[in-house]
């Protein structure tokens, strides 16, 4: 688990989740923000035919057609930007699987968008865990995941999206969680 965080005792096993606070998402924030700002101030600018904008000087451009079309994606970036940075302030999708034996119960939890359902907080019995199970599709986009089979026919991801890990690492923590919930591996 490259960012997460595992903690085990002899009765707990903790995985911290890391969510939006990724080095790649302040990157396209940031880089966002730059361009939804730069093509704002150059609509602007066309609009008022005055330099908002200290690299070039758009006041040139007629605000029909040209300046409009600036304005719109100035406005789009800028609000992609916005969405980006509260995305990352609220750190969407962090969270911990915590799987308890003193307790006897697995516990998911995640943060959501602000509201009512804010916190994602999913508690299971350790009677009603299946097994561990691997997906492992390779290819043109390859997936690399673990799943917790529970009772009902219900699986739940135990991997982050967007980062696929290795083959040995997956196998390892598949490994590493079967034998403490003593379950079988499936998938491998």
């Amino acid at each position: 688990m490259k960012n997460e965080t595992l903690t085990q005792t002899e009765l707990i096993l903790r995985q911290e989740i890391m969510g939006a606070r990724r080095l790649s998402n302040y990157f396209w924030a940031a880089a966002t923000a730059l361009g939804g700002v730069g093509f704002l101030l150059a609509g602007l600018s066309s609009y008022f035919h005055k330099n908002f904008l200290i690299v070039s000087d758009p006041s040139g451009l007629q605000f029909v057609p040209q300046g409009v079309a600036l304005l719109f994606y100035g406005i789009a970036g800028t609000l992609l930007s916005l969405y980006l940075w509260l995305t990352i302030k609220w750190e969407i999708g962090g969270g911990y699987n915590e799987f308890n034996k003193e307790t006897g119960q697995v516990t998911f939890f995640r943060w959501g968008f602000p509201g009512k359902n804010r916190r994602i907080d999913l508690k299971y019995p350790l009677e009603d865990l299946q097994a561990v199970k691997a997906d492992i599709r390779e290819g043109l986009n390859p997936r690399r995941t673990l799943y917790l089979k529970i009772k009902p026919g219900r699986e739940i991801s135990l991997t982050r999206v967007g980062e696929p890990i290795s083959l040995s690492e997956l196998e390892n923590q598949g490994a590493e969680l079967a034998r403490f919930l003593e379950v079988p591996l499936e998938g491998l």
